[in-house]
């Protein structure tokens, strides 16, 4: 902030956002977008950062490819116009899905088109360790249920239809995904004994990055991540261009937030106006931890409606327009006098290669917005709840109708983030956006009676 800096993140969707509070968001980027979010910093309490959600874990390469270029092309031109500098970071999923090299590599490619430094290395930093997200010995783990530690490629996100991998060493992932580009060798380290050894240790390292080359970190906790920080921001400060590709927890650091206590169900909802009794959860999320908390929230719910959208039926239907009226109807009667809960049928249904799978999960996003949309036209829920990275991201965007939205916080501790659009239909109106892969399997009944609490 004091040197009139601006961290702008590339959210490849809008889960990164549940580590940080009190940040702009944007669900689309032209420059006018751009100075909204730099006026807020520049006018409110708000750190000097602002989310950019892309989606682009939903899209085929081609337009991941665009986006990115898009993205940083505007926040360029609005950092010129404002007489501010801006920085960058490619926020992505802790569990290793998503475009990589792809996004770091155009990030690169236009900057050094605009005339601005090229980067010279991309610190792979996916450790979340609120979610149980760490890596260790360059080796990167997700806790499961009963605690044990289990390699991210031996997960069941490794299997992911259009972005799976095999590797858990971060070098050998830079090494899968990049297709040669980059060999396991050529990926420099920066272990826990780098990290600990304090800020000369880390820059001594980051020093050696040439050429957009990966950084694997090692990660265990949130110590670990304000060292990397603070390192991070000297080897700039002595001229490296370092671009992360992260997971959330790294962002809050790099703008050196503290994590934010759970918000309480008072906080939320004190400047909340008048809306319906009942709140929408959607889930569009199908790994195993959104279908067991799903199933928890039924079993301790029994006055919640409950409506199934079957994916084949949505697949092989041309006209949904009818359909998506009546259960919008259906709906917007329930919440008169409780919560109803919409969620997809739970057998994931694959197609014949990354793309067709991608498509797929495109179309039952589509279905769930546009229900969303026609919901909000009519009625305004207490609450809305979205299951799922894509979900969340295209219910904000065009289901809710938002451009420009603020972080309140999160709901959990260190997951879960809440939003409050500052535009379209749903202005105003609690938005969870709750990452498909975190939480125990009470953690969305948990988050449902938060928001259900003291209702009238």
């Amino acid at each position: 902030r004091a040197n009139g800096s601006i961290l702008v993140v590339l959210d490849d969707d809008p889960t990164g956002t549940q580590a940080v509070h009190d940040v702009p968001v944007l669900t689309d980027w032209q420059v006018d977008d751009f100075q909204w979010a730099f006026a807020q910093i520049e006018n409110t309490d708000a750190p000097p950062a602002v989310f950019v959600e892309t989606n682009s874990r939903s899209l085929d390469p081609h337009s991941a490819r665009e986006i990115n270029a898009a993205v940083i092309t505007n926040a360029v031109a609005a950092a010129r116009q404002k007489g501010v500098s801006v920085s960058f970071a490619s926020r992505s999923d802790s569990t290793l899905r998503g475009h990589y090299p792809l996004e770091p590599d155009v990030i690169s490619e236009t900057l050094a088109k605009l005339g601005e430094p090229a980067v010279d290395g991309v610190l792979l930093v996916p450790a979340f360790p609120e979610a149980g997200r760490v890596t260790i010995a360059g080796i990167h783990s997700v806790r499961e249920a009963a605690g044990k530690l289990v390699p991210v490629g031996e997960s069941e996100f490794a299997k992911d239809a259009t972005f799976g991998y095999s590797s858990s060493r971060l070098a050998d992932y830079a090494a899968e995904k990049s297709a040669g580009q980059w060999r396991s060798h050529d990926v420099l380290a920066l272990d826990l004994n780098a990290i600990r050894s304090g800020t000369a240790e880390i820059v001594d390292v980051l020093r050696q990055a040439t050429g957009g080359a990966p950084i694997a970190v090692d990660v265990v906790n949130e110590d670990d991540l304000l060292a990397l920080a603070l390192g991070m921001l000297t080897a700039q400060a002595q001229g490296k261009t370092l671009l992360p590709r992260s997971g959330p927890s790294f962002i809050r650091a790099l703008i050196a937030q503290r994590q934010r206590p759970p918000l309480t169900a008072a906080e939320i909802f004190s400047h909340i106006g008048e809306s319906a009794p009942g709140g929408l959860i959607v889930v569009g999320s199908h790994v195993g931890v959104s279908t067991r908390q799903l199933a928890q929230l039924k079993a301790q719910s029994p006055s919640l409606v409950e409506i199934e959208i079957r994916v084949a039926n949505l697949l092989g239907d041309a006209d949904r327009g009818p359909a998506l009226a009546q259960i919008a109807s259906q709906i917007v009667q329930a919440l008169k006098t409780g919560n109803v809960v919409v969620y997809t049928s739970r057998d994931l249904v694959k197609g014949d290669n990354p793309a067709a799978s991608l498509d797929i999960a495109r179309k039952i996003s589509r279905e769930l917005y546009s229900i969303t949309a026609l919901v909000v036209d009519q009625t305004r829920p207490r609450f809305v709840i979205a299951k799922g990275g894509i979900t969340s991201s295209d219910l904000a965007r065009f289901g809710m109708r938002m451009r420009r939205a603020v972080v309140r916080g999160c709901l959990l501790p260190g997951i879960v983030s809440l939003w409050q659009g500052q535009d379209g239909p749903g202005a105003g109106i609690p938005y969870v956006v709750f990452a498909g892969n975190v939480g125990d399997d009470f953690a969305l009944s948990n988050v449902v009676n938060l928001l259900s609490a003291n209702r009238s």
